[in-house]
């Protein structure tokens, strides 16, 4: 029998909020980029959300106008800092 775990971030607006909210607490370093490693990471190993749900979690965040994913992939911008966006 296989047991199976819940999975927060299988809902990829819910992994685009998760990722709003670490991008949020990183310090950006020019011109407001933030280094997708540092989302990536604590998305992967601290949350233990998969590579997958990282994905459709970037996805949706920029389909919504809530990032903005530079074209080489390694950094976001914040497009709006609002406390609506985060669901607070």
């Amino acid at each position: 029998m296989k047991h199976v775990t819940e999975r927060p971030f299988a809902d990829p607006q819910a992994a685009a909020r998760k990722l709003l909210e670490l991008a949020a607490s990183i310090e950006p370093v020019q011109d407001g980029r933030i280094h997708i490693e540092k989302i990536n990471y604590s998305f992967l190993y601290t949350l233990k959300g998969s590579g997958m749900e990282f994905g459709a979690g970037i996805r949706c965040a920029v389909e919504k106008g809530w990032l903005e994913l530079h074209e080489s992939g390694t950094y976001v911008r914040l497009l709006s800092t609002g406390d609506d966006l985060l669901g607070q």
